[in-house]
């Protein structure tokens, strides 16, 4: 009696296995592209003063390739750039001596004017103390707001956007018109991302980032 019910237990467990395996199979390619999916969020463009190449998070030149396809097609007559972050180390580094072989910005206006770029419409703005999506919008946005923009494209990596179009509402909505548009060239990939280990680094990296700010309030 005992062996028994002990078989039919085992049976039980076996069969429950083997439907969740066969779920898992033909399923799985949808519950990952949902997970993949939410980080997601694309506008569609429309004319405005300005695109706002993001400079934290990953996979950078696509978003600088995204912001020059803007500018190429009108929807935009001056593209912003920020940067120049200096870390606690790299202060250091500069109290003994280090210098910058050039101005921070050099490299990503060449590469915006291999595009077709003038330098003229390449609006620069050093931000040496962000570290993260909300810290750049805060000091990127103050600079826009005290310029007079007030239309604005954020353009980032694919995965970054939901959160960074998120970010950017949150702050400014109420002094700045914000569309959020995705760089296309940038090779995440919602539908497949599970299958690329630097793919899927990002998406873990941004699902924490999500979070860190939710509790960080």
């Amino acid at each position: 009696m005992l062996r028994g019910l002990k078989k039919r237990r085992w049976i039980k467990i076996c069969l429950t296995g083997l439907a969740g395996l066969i779920f898992l199979l033909i399923f799985s390619g949808e519950i990952l592209s949902g997970i993949g999916g939410f980080l997601v969020f694309d506008d569609p463009p429309v004319k405005s003063e300005a695109v706002v190449v993001l400079n934290t998070g990953m996979e950078y030149y696509p978003r600088l390739m995204e912001a020059a396809d803007l500018y190429n097609q009108e929807y935009v007559k001056k593209i912003v750039i920020n940067g120049n972050r200096k870390t606690k180390a790299y202060r250091e580094l500069e109290k003994m001596g280090l210098e910058s072989c050039c101005p921070w910005y050099e490299e990503r206006v060449r590469i915006l004017e291999l595009y077709n770029v003038p330098r003229k419409d390449i609006i620069t703005i050093s931000a040496e103390d962000v570290y993260d999506t909300v810290s750049e919008a805060k000091a990127v946005g103050k600079v826009l707001i005290e310029n007079n923009i007030s239309k604005i494209i954020v353009t980032t990596s694919i995965s970054h956007t939901g959160r960074a179009n998120h970010i950017w509402k949150k702050l400014w909505e109420d002094q700045l018109e914000i569309l959020t548009i995705a760089a296309h060239n940038d090779p995440y990939s919602m539908e497949t991302w599970w299958k690329h280990g630097r793919e899927t680094k990002i998406v873990l990296y941004e699902y924490g980032s999500w979070i860190f700010y939710l509790l960080k309030g």
